[in-house]
């Protein structure tokens, strides 16, 4: 009798958490936590490549070391935070990564914008081959970053709505943050990053 009721009860709490919205909290909120995954990821082989790019225009910019310097630190703050899925409901954890991939990001343009002025730079197989992996993976950045968005979108609507409301309250499940995300166009377009480089006969190798 005693296994029939406990076997009762659990089914009664499996059909209510079921109609609260039990399961399609869970499913949304680890769709969150893997489309941040892949922000991440697309992040981290931006890292990875910028010590490559850093050396492979160092012998041509020889009067360019302070941005050179500025490339390099702003990359060894990214490496200086470590982070995971968990980390989201960290908000200062997280306004630090942001400001970090930031700063990334703007000393990276400033390079590639004063590579313009080196000709011998441009035509280089090396960092042409850097130039492309460097751009698909800005495209990367910009198309993972809008999954996340809409991810966390999907999330905190559905837990704004009753009776999931209740069920998410119960259960500790807040509203999401859609942290590394300025402008709200990211939702609807994935910018095309692109690097025009002029086509030579050393191309990429």
């Amino acid at each position: 009798m005693k296994i029939y009721l406990r076997w009762l009860g659990l089914s009664l709490v499996a059909l209510f958490l079921s109609g609260c919205g039990y399961n399609e909290i869970q499913r949304l909120d680890e769709q969150v936590k893997a489309t941040w995954s892949q922000t991440l990821n697309q992040y981290e082989r931006r890292a990875d490549l910028v010590p490559k790019l850093v050396s492979s225009v160092n012998a041509y910019m020889v009067n360019e070391r302070t941005l050179l310097t500025d490339v390099t630190e702003a990359r060894a703050k990214v490496g200086q935070i470590n982070i995971n899925v968990e980390d989201l409901d960290n908000p200062e954890l997280m306004r630090r990564f942001s400001q970090a991939q930031g700063e990334l990001s703007s000393s990276l343009s400033r390079l590639l914008a004063v590579s313009e002025n080196y000709p011998q730079l441009k035509s280089d197989g090396l960092f042409r081959d850097l130039m492309t992996q460097l751009e698909g993976t800005e495209n990367r950045i910009a198309t993972e970053r809008g999954r996340f968005v809409q991810a966390v979108q999907a999330y905190n609507s559905f837990i704004r709505q009753f009776p999931t409301v209740i069920t998410a309250k119960v259960l500790g499940y807040g509203v999401k943050d859609n942290y590394g995300v300025e402008r709200q166009d990211e939702i609807t377009r994935n910018p095309e990053v692109r690097f025009d480089l002029p086509t030579t006969s050393q191309g990429a190798q």
